[in-house]
């Protein structure tokens, strides 16, 4: 998987049989981070091999993280002896750039160190997405935070931390991730309202407790810890990814396919379902699996009244923003029309020039609205070449390049890798033709 990788799909193709969905990328990140929280052993289960997981792995390891690799998907982290002169090399620097889940070291560092450096994360190009949450908790719990306007660098004395009550100034995934591995071994008791409690985190939560953190609230949003003075070792399973969930609903729609997603743990999908369902996408539940029948049509329902339906995203149990392009292009072959409203992110919609090079239907209204008039596979789309600007971004342009005539080449697959595990071979297994080319 070379940086300059590119796909090369042969569209028109439908899909049958099975796919499992990888471990949770959202998820994985943060447990990973959490290992540095103690010196024991923490066995991470359903790990899945995707290069930011790949860059988190080699971030830990430079700090003196034990990693052993049991099998495919399963890691045994120690961190019994870290070296905080790693973050002063340029190893460090160049890599804690590249995967905005770097952040989340700061909190695991401050407790083992009395101080954290770490330089301004990197991730997706979606817009602005500011760090104050994660900092404003922290400086509530009595550490002092400098930024380095020249390196772009944060760095933080945290050495008499207390509780505090928190209360965020927005729903930060891994802002709460954060704050939450700070207040668990930091004396006194620590509220967080406002906290995000996406599944993802309710994850993290567990993994605390069973190392023997006192957190009370998990699932809600407000959390109520007591700080302790020892977390042990501990083993988790990641859970199913949701969005590769969402995201293979979408493909097998788009595709008329007949393709069942198995080993879904179906109450962690929340609305998700259903806004499929409310783009006319059928689904059959079975235990642990949901069947895709191929539709020939699928239509876009309205509201109640008759106007126009909106999808919008929102912090859960709401609507996650990693569907939010998929949606969009799942709603270009659909009858009827949509308004897609990103709200969260305002640049994850600037993709849709290339799905309108393929003959969508779609006015970008501004950066974070754009309306879908569904073709109603009246015509399909047209194969082109592109790049994907984003994971997420790049996967729905991967679903419109296997459901259009033609061939279509997509660029910068760096960024689907990313998220993403084996996904050309995954989908090859059941019909798709993906090629991967690796420039000499």
């Amino acid at each position: 998987m070379a940086v300059n990788d590119y796909f090369i799909i042969e569209g028109g193709h439908k899909l049958s049989g099975s796919i499992k969905p990888q471990g949770a990328k959202n998820e994985v990140l943060q447990l990973i981070c959490a290992t540095l929280m103690t010196e024991e052993e923490v066995v991470i289960r359903n790990v899945p091999d995707i290069v930011d997981v790949r860059k988190l792995i080699r971030l830990v390891t430079g700090l003196g993280v034990q990693v052993e690799r049991i099998d495919e998907s399963t890691y045994v982290f120690q961190a019994r002896d870290i070296d905080f002169n790693f973050t002063a090399t340029t190893e460090y620097q160049e890599e804690a750039r590249k995967i905005r889940g770097s952040v989340m070291l700061l909190a695991p560092l401050m407790h083992r160190f009395g101080r954290a450096y770490i330089p301004n994360p990197g991730g997706d190009k979606i817009g602005r997405r500011r760090l104050d949450t994660h900092f404003n908790a922290f400086i509530k719990l009595g550490a002092e935070v400098r930024y380095n306007a020249e390196s772009k660098s944060y760095y933080l004395d945290a050495k008499s931390l207390r509780g505090a009550d928190i209360l965020m100034d927005e729903i930060s995934v891994t802002g709460t991730a954060n704050i939450v591995m700070a207040a668990v071994m930091t004396n006194g008791k620590t509220t967080i309202y406002n906290a995000a409690c996406e599944p993802y985190l309710q994850q993290l939560c567990s993994m605390l407790s069973n190392m023997g953190a006192d957190i009370q609230g998990i699932g809600s949003n407000l959390l109520t810890i007591r700080g302790v003075g020892h977390l042990g070792g501990t083993s988790i399973t990641v859970m199913p990814d949701m969005i590769e969930v969402g995201s293979f609903i979408g493909l097998a729609a788009m595709t008329q396919s007949d393709l069942t997603i198995t080993d879904v743990d179906y109450k962690e999908l929340g609305v998700i379902p259903g806004v499929f369902n409310s783009l006319g996408i059928s689904m059959e539940l079975n235990d642990n699996s949901i069947r895709i029948p191929p539709q020939e049509v699928y239509e876009i329902s309205t509201f109640m009244d008759g106007s126009i339906m909106t999808i919008y995203d929102s912090p859960w149990p709401g609507f996650t923003p990693d569907l939010m392009s998929i949606a969009l292009v799942v709603a270009t072959q659909a009858r009827g029309s949509v308004l897609i409203h990103q709200k969260m992110f305002e640049s994850r919609l600037f993709f849709v020039d290339k799905l309108i090079d393929m003959g969508a239907q779609i006015i970008l209204c501004d950066p974070h609205r754009a309306t879908v008039i569904g073709l109603g596979r009246s015509q399909s789309l047209r194969g082109i070449e592109m790049s994907s600007p984003d994971i997420r971004a790049g996967v729905s342009l991967l679903i419109a390049a296997m459901s259009a005539e033609g061939r279509s080449t997509i660029h910068n697959i760096n960024q689907i890798d990313r998220g993403y595990q084996h996904i050309d071979e995954r989908l090859n297994a059941i019909g798709a033709k993906i090629e991967r080319f690796s420039p000499m």
